[in-house]
């Protein structure tokens, strides 16, 4: 490529933004701790992965050989046989999403879907997009569905095969819809658990739940017909991408045979990166199992590190079960435009995500937040969570600070141990 000098200039300038910028994120899911320096020389190709990885395709530049170990490695996470399964590299939630939620409608061509008020934006899109009846249903305090209301609009729609649309951790309070719960409400309904479909949206929390000592459900063995998680949060990327998986039986009722490219395809999109399967890979197979439970444990401490800061100074903060979001009121907007928070209502959160190795950008924002309330007077905003469920939280964390706060080591007897994963035994070196 030519460019002028003043093109070169430009993209000088927007290199060193860039690098001012890396690591601003606090208020939205984002770890930007990663390094595929090894994929740099794949960029000179165009990879592109149409079609089903589990075909041959008339396409060469493809990186099927790696998405398939990708997808065997979730299938794993989510308890799930891999021959039982079918998903792909997507890119991003919002796609993993449209795709559990077209799985549902073709088994159930004229159901209704039903969200709680809490769920992210795009879903209400795709409701649209795909032409699907939706009911809204109310949330609880602390962002979690409310049940009373789920099954009190089913029964009003008369719905005999309700699409259920449960949060795996909701964008602002990082709150888990209980599938057991919903499943046990369906039951007590009268639904037969084959007539309704249940997908999950574990955009963040996927990466979280399979690693921590007392998950809330999120699997298959749980009770789920399909699951969607970022690849760009909590496991990090250039680019946003991400995963879904669903029951193969359920898959191939979707699936067309194509052929301009001599293979099956049952995606959205059709053409897809092949670059992002490659770096979804690079990153499951160059961590074990107990580096992500570390990794999940560190984001956790750092949580409830901010929780025990503001609380310790007068102002109300608290987390969920299982979340690293941390909700408190909203500050003033020249301290979370500066420090770029997610803010809704009179209420704000921060995101500890991976790349925070230390508590110090986590401290310089809470630092602010507290001289801001104080100083405003700011009432504090009513804890949706219980006292006691809070404290436990915090008993059981490690304080990663460097503001002077006591470290406490976590109670005996909480380490998990380490499933076997074929992709996750690979070495740096096999990269």
């Amino acid at each position: 490529m030519t460019f002028s000098p003043a093109n070169h200039k430009r993209l000088e300038a927007f290199w060193q933004y860039c690098l001012t910028h890396q690591y601003f994120n606090v208020g939205y899911p984002e770890s930007a701790d990663f390094d595929y320096s090894l994929l740099h020389r794949f960029m000179r190709f165009s990879i592109n992965n149409c079609g089903d990885w589990n075909e041959p395709s008339n396409y060469l530049l493809n990186s099927f050989d790696f998405e398939r170990e990708v997808m065997r490695f979730f299938a794993e996470l989510f308890h799930i046989p891999f021959e039982d399964s079918w998903g792909y590299v997507t890119n991003g939630g919002t796609e993993g999403n449209m795709f559990g939620c077209y799985l549902a409608r073709e088994l159930f061509p004229d159901a209704t879907l039903y969200y709680s008020k809490d769920t992210h934006y795009s879903v209400a899109k795709i409701v649209r997009l795909l032409r699907i009846k939706a009911q809204v249903v109310e949330s609880q305090a602390n962002g979690e569905m409310d049940y009373d209301d789920l099954v009190a609009r089913i029964a009003a729609d008369g719905e005999r095969h309700p699409i259920i649309f449960a949060n795996i951790g909701t964008t602002l309070r990082g709150a888990t819809d209980n599938i057991a719960v919903i499943q046990q409400r369906l039951a007590q309904a009268g639904i037969r658990r084959e007539d309704y479909y249940l997908h999950a949206d574990a955009a963040l929390s996927g990466m979280i739940l399979p690693f921590v000592d007392a998950p809330e459900p999120y699997s298959f063995a749980d009770g789920i017909d399909s699951i969607c998680v970022s690849g760009h949060k909590m496991i990090g990327s250039p680019m946003p991408c991400g995963i879904v998986v669903a029951r193969r039986g359920n898959v191939e009722r979707i699936s067309v045979e194509i052929d301009y490219i001599s293979a099956r395809d049952q995606t959205i999109s059709g053409s897809r990166n092949g670059h992002t399967p490659l770096m979804m890979w690079a990153a499951l197979c160059s961590r074990s199992l107990e580096d992500w439970r570390a990794r999940i444990q560190r984001c956790l401490d750092l949580a409830q590190h901010a929780v025990d800061r503001l609380r310790a100074a007068g102002i109300e903060a608290w987390r969920n079960p299982n979340s690293i979001t941390v909700v408190f009121p909203c500050p003033s907007a020249s301290v979370w435009k500066r420090h770029c928070l997610a803010t809704s209502g009179d209420t704000a959160h921060l995101i500890t995500t991976a790349h925070h190795q230390d508590s110090t950008q986590i401290d310089a924002l809470l630092d602010e937040v507290i001289a801001d309330l104080k100083f405003r007077g700011k009432p504090v905003t009513r804890n949706p969570l219980q006292a006691p469920l809070v404290e436990g939280l915090g008993s059981r964390t490690r304080v990663y600070s460097t503001a002077g706060q006591p470290r406490t080591e976590p109670l005996p007897g909480h380490a998990r141990p380490a499933r076997d994963s074929g992709l996750a035994r690979l070495k740096d070196s096999d990269i």
